[in-house]
């Protein structure tokens, strides 16, 4: 078996499912651990994720924000221990697989539609669970 395969072979094992389903055009908020001397703190980096590459344990995400009429680009790695966790904040709608034209746009032309508009109606649309963790068995009531 030559390298690649066993490679491929661990990445099930290796990249669980921790994250919810993200989509290209999605407004995360990626919570950041960063180490300050003998402390840790969590940031949260709020933009839109513009952009997926890789896959598995190699998998990134590059998401920007627009701060002081800069934008902003970070660029995590999926599986890092860096990363405590991902939120979704908002769906939008995007019909292309990297969204780098909004870096030439500024203001409103920035913003996405968001893609559960027509949706309102739908019992449990768009809404994600995480995974069953193994809870405690109820105690037995005596009575």
């Amino acid at each position: 078996m030559d390298t690649q395969r066993v490679i491929e072979s661990l990445n099930p094992v290796v990249a669980s499912e921790k994250f919810p389903p993200l989509h290209v055009g999605d407004t995360v908020g990626v919570h950041v651990r960063i180490v300050e001397g003998a402390k840790e703190r969590v940031q949260v980096y709020q933009g839109v994720l513009i952009g997926r590459t890789g896959r598995g344990v190699n998998e990134m995400i590059r998401v920007r924000r627009v701060a002081d009429d800069v934008g902003i680009e970070r660029v995590f790695p999926l599986c890092s221990p860096m990363i405590a966790k991902i939120e979704i904040v908002r769906h939008g709608d995007a019909r292309r697989a990297k969204l780098y034209f909004l870096r030439d746009r500024s203001g409103k032309s920035q913003r996405l539609r968001d893609r559960r508009r027509g949706l309102k109606h739908v019992e449990g649309a768009m809404h994600w669970t995480p995974p069953a963790t193994e809870a405690p068995a109820p105690a037995a009531a005596e009575g």
